[in-house]
């Protein structure tokens, strides 16, 4: 059944309005003329706008005066509208008087609105004229209340589709950006006297078309444009429906803009003073009502950061655009060949709380195509498979909103833990951008390499980036076709990620993107099995840290290779050749001088890499270290070669600023760690010149977990525990009290959960299974609110 024109659709428009005209003045003739010759008949709604498609409603009003008595006009009215129904037509009536038709109806704002669109048709011109008289008046003293109902309602139905264009099989009529919403439009201009320069014959040309076609296909009022419906409209229903998408935002975009003004003119003093979230405002943005305006508009085309830091700032606090800023925002990027962000950038809309948000905004106001061209290819793409729900790119977005409201406790803890959501939510970003022809996953890596050169990523941001794309689809296979209780599932699990913090980064991926699917993908069973592969994962990668060992490097040179001998290869994976070139370089300084430190600031943060030759307790030496100058250790690894020399890496905030402030203090820093190194300075001692603060207890439990199986030559120790000040040296002063050797040591901060793994031997075996509970019973025992007078997180004999 092909598609009308739209001039073939407005014809037949004009067409059915003057049949219906025909037949419903007809009835008025047979049955009210006589019986109510004061009575109006009008036609309200769609009737009264003359857009009747084939299997429409017929909106008829019966206009009295005031003075007749509605109940003495039962009999006649029930005969007229006897006669419609029987004429084949449905009918939709109602029977006031004019007073009522003059009353705001808050219980029953549809009444309101119906007579936005009235149309005499027929009978006495008496109560039709009292109406057109008085609804001058009523406008003036009620609009504004007629509008706010209007957009309660509106938001209300929008509210039913989840606030979104992007439904696969959308409703024409109803759905955000329909043929209801162009009406929207329509009235509150006429509310406000708000007209704007928008041109809704376009969105009606593209949209009238389709209603008729869906009427006449099944015989009655559908509006819902289902697959096989799309199938049916032409040969090419995946551009059909990229065409409805855009046009729906089109009008999507003109309609917020209408309700907010709606909104706006009806905010009450009341209102105005809880508006607290207006002291968000700065220099660059004004918040009113939870919305954001541009403080200095112009500011626009002199300042190319600005959208960056509006884009932060909105995901920053979970505010929304106004939609004049978001219309300023389009006429920039439409004419204004914008250059995209560099990566400090994108981290900045990346890093918030909220960073669905700020891309959300970026989307609607163009600002993500004008960055991303290669987006073109994914905006209102369908992807006809009769399981997703969402076009590619509000997939995309509803998949880095998910992490941002996830309700299983475990995948919300795994969030709590990384330590890097940026990277995650660029890799989502694009990780289907190459959808729409061949190998997705392939194209999205060639497009992603592309884009992340131009944002210029570190190259190890990079590589992870491209990793999560790369693989985003292996653990929902896995989940699917493999047995999860299989020791070779969990090894290959464990190759094709890595480390620890990649397999984090690709469940949390794996998560987000099975929940935007549609919003019953992620079933309880399904959230269950990509738990079990990610435990299963984990535990692997874990015992590997002890088990898997670096043996003559490909293509490195001898000295680096003789270096690298034995080294974990955990650090083979996490750290690029030059990082290992200049480790190197500072075990060569080290063997000089006993001990060698390097102290860098990165990105906030600072690092501090140590090379020396291994001693007990020397790991938990350095962490005292760190503690005694009041920095707070974040993560750390300690590695040992096969000659006995030990890399240990810490990566610490400075609250007290004692780095930024002093730039002479690293040197001192330095200095320090050398002689703790060389066992010349005291720890214990050093930490009671600085006593640490206690806390508070914290809301997490402590626990502590053996392993005798994840290596056959140490027992692997895990713990998670509050973290405060001192408590990594705690630990490992515990493990070193109780003569253990760490061989390996991997140590996370995520807010304030640590997560502590410890590889222990005593005697150069895995300790005794009898050494196990007193051992709990000390590391809890230290995993208290301040445990010692030494305190300050990391720490354990090497």
């Amino acid at each position: 059944m092909p598609l009308l024109t739209s001039m073939e659709a407005a014809a037949r428009l004009q067409r059915r309005t003057a049949e219906v005209n025909a037949r419903v003045i007809a009835a008025w003739e047979a049955h009210l003329s006589a019986a109510i010759p004061a009575a109006s008949v009008l036609a309200v709604g769609g009737f009264g706008r003359r857009e009747l498609f084939p299997q429409s409603d017929v909106d008829v009003l019966v206009l009295l005066p005031d003075s007749v008595d509605l109940q003495s006009c039962r009999a006649p009215v029930g005969s007229f509208v006897q006669q419609i129904w029987d004429d084949g037509l449905r009918l939709s009536h109602s029977v006031r008087n004019v007073n009522e038709c003059l009353t705001l109806h808050d219980a029953n704002a549809e009444l309101n609105t119906s007579l936005l669109d009235r149309r005499f048709l027929c009978g006495a011109a008496a109560a039709w004229s009292d109406l057109e008289r008085g609804w001058p008046q009523f406008l003036r003293s009620r609009g504004k209340d007629l509008a706010r109902n209007l957009a309660k309602l509106t938001r209300e139905r929008h509210a039913k589709f989840h606030n979104t264009i992007f439904q696969l099989e959308p409703n024409i009529k109803d759905s955000p950006g329909g043929l209801r919403d162009l009406h929207v439009i329509h009235w509150l201009g006429g509310l406000l006297g708000s007209e704007s320069g928008f041109d809704s014959d376009g969105p009606m040309s593209f949209l009238a078309p389709l209603r008729f076609f869906l009427h006449e296909r099944v015989g009655r009022d559908q509006n819902v444009l289902e697959f096989d419906a799309q199938e049916q409209i032409g040969e090419r229903p995946g551009e059909t429906m990229r065409g409805y998408y855009r046009h729906a935002r089109a009008i999507l975009t003109e309609t917020n803009r209408r309700l907010q003004s709606a909104e706006e003119r009806n905010a009450s003093l009341l209102d105005q003073f809880r508006d607290w979230r207006s002291r968000l405002s700065n220099q660059d943005f004004t918040v009113s009502r939870e919305r954001v305006y541009l403080r200095t508009p112009a500011q626009l085309e002199s300042d190319p950061d600005l959208p960056v830091r509006l884009f932060a700032f909105l995901g920053r606090h979970g505010l929304e655009l106004a939609a004049d800023t978001e219309a300023r925002l389009s006429e920039h990027f439409a004419k204004t060949k914008s250059a995209a962000p560099k990566w400090p950038g994108w981290r900045s809309i990346l890093l918030q709380q909220r960073a669905s948000g700020g891309l959300r905004a970026a989307q609607n106001a163009g600002a993500l195509v004008a960055w991303i061209p290669e987006w073109r290819r994914i905006e209102c793409l369908v992807v006809r498979d009769f399981y997703h729900r969402y076009t590619v790119d509000e997939h995309t977005l509803v998949a880095i909103e998910s992490l941002e409201f996830i309700e299983d406790s475990r995948f919300r803890d795994l969030f709590a833990e990384i330590d890097r959501p940026d990277l995650l939510r660029f890799a989502l970003v694009l990780h289907d951008i190459g959808k729409g022809s061949g190998n997705h996953v392939q194209i999205s890596m060639e497009l992603a390499r592309a884009i992340g050169s131009r944002a210029e990523l570190p190259p190890l941001d990079f590589d992870t980036v491209l990793f999560l794309i790369d693989q985003h689809l292996t653990l929902s296979a896995m989940i699917t076709s493999r047995d999860l209780a299989d020791p070779a599932t969990a090894r290959q699990i464990a190759e094709s990620v890595g480390t620890v913090e990649r397999l984090k980064l690709l469940t949390l991926l794996t998560y987000a993107d099975i929940t935007a699917v549609h919003p019953a993908a992620m079933t309880p069973w399904r959230a269950e099995q990509l738990w079990r592969a990610y435990l299963a994962g984990y535990e692997e990668l874990t015992r590997e840290l002890a088990t898997q060992r670096i043996h003559d490097l490909p293509d490195a040179s001898p000295v680096l290779a003789e270096f690298l001998e034995g080294f974990p290869k955990r650090y083979q994976r996490t750290h690029t050749r030059a990082q290992m070139e200049a480790h190197l370089e500072l075990a060569t300084h080290a063997q000089a001088s006993g001990a060698a430190v390097e102290v860098k600031q990165l990105n906030g943060f600072y690092q501090v890499v140590v090379a020396a030759k291994d001693r007990a307790g020397l790991f938990a030496s350095f962490a005292g270290a760190l503690a005694a100058f009041g920095f707070n250790i974040l993560k750390a690894e300690a590695f040992s070669n096969s000659t006995g020399t030990i890399l240990d890496t810490f990566i610490f905030a400075d609250p007290l600023r004692t780095l930024d402030l002093n730039p002479q203090e690293s040197e001192r820093l330095e200095y320090m760690l050398v002689r703790v190194a060389l066992g010349k300075e005291d720890v214990r001692r050093l930490l009671q010149r600085r006593p640490l603060p206690r806390l508070r207890p914290g809301s997490l439990e402590p626990r502590v977990r053996f392993d005798n199986n994840a290596s056959p030559s140490a027992t692997l120790i895990e713990i998670v525990a509050e973290d405060r000040p001192g408590l990594l040296y705690d630990l490992g002063s515990t493990l070193s009290a109780a003569g253990c050797n760490i061989e390996v040591v991997l140590i996370g901060t995520e807010g304030h959960k640590a997560i502590d793994v410890f590889y222990v031997t005593r005697d150069q075996r895995p300790l005794d299974t009898g050494l196990h509970n007193q051992l709990r019973r000390d590391l809890l025992s230290v995993c208290g609110p301040a445990a010692s007078a030494s305190s300050g997180r990391s720490g354990g004999p090497a």
